[in-house]
């Protein structure tokens, strides 16, 4: 069990990982912008896991691309803590992936991970789906812009991923491109 003794320095960092939903999170920067060390930010960290507050999502990647492995990124299960809409949509994709990670776990009882793709020269492909240590699909997000993501070649090329999926917030119909499927959200 976990000590909690400072609510407010809890709501402080609250209120800073709201604005740091979807990049890679450095603790030792959060750490420098709210004037603690970063073993204290990731203890606070552990309370808000523990509490389903928030999740994070780990790298995964070859050496083919020169893939970053240990920055995480943060998200929050309740959808509406931010007001900025790409980071809400970014937030939502990545809360349905991994329910249905979780989903395909429990019924089919088959080992289940959400990862994101990034390499050192900061090309990042957002959401891979993992079933026993092999990659099912990716998925990379945009609000409403449905040209493809300069991205998603470079890593079809040098990765074992085999389909590759673009959502997006418009109404449109799902369109092919590249063998890469553009389809709205819902």
């Amino acid at each position: 069990m976990k000590q909690v003794n400072a609510i407010d320095k809890l709501e402080l960092l609250a209120e800073e990982l709201l604005k740091r939903i979807g990049p890679p999170l450095s603790l030792k920067s959060l750490g420098e912008d709210l004037e603690v060390d970063s073993k204290t930010i990731k203890h606070r960290l552990e309370i808000f896991f523990s509490l389903y507050y928030t999740f994070q999502i780990s790298p995964c990647g070859a050496p083919k691309i020169r893939a970053v492995k240990k920055e995480q990124k943060l998200y929050f299960w309740d959808l509406s803590l931010t007001e900025e809409q790409g980071a809400r949509f970014e937030n939502l994709v990545t809360s349905h992936l991994l329910k249905y990670c979780h989903h395909y776990e429990d019924v089919y009882e088959h080992k289940m991970e959400l990862r994101y793709i990034r390499d050192t020269d900061k090309r990042e492909f957002y959401f891979v789906v993992i079933k026993n240590h092999t990659p099912l699909f990716a998925v990379e997000y945009k609000l409403s812009e449905r040209s493809l993501s300069p991205h998603i070649s470079y890593f079809k090329a040098r990765t074992k991923i085999r389909n590759f999926y673009q959502v997006h917030l418009d109404q449109n119909e799902c369109q092919v491109a590249s063998d890469i499927m553009i389809l709205p959200f819902g």
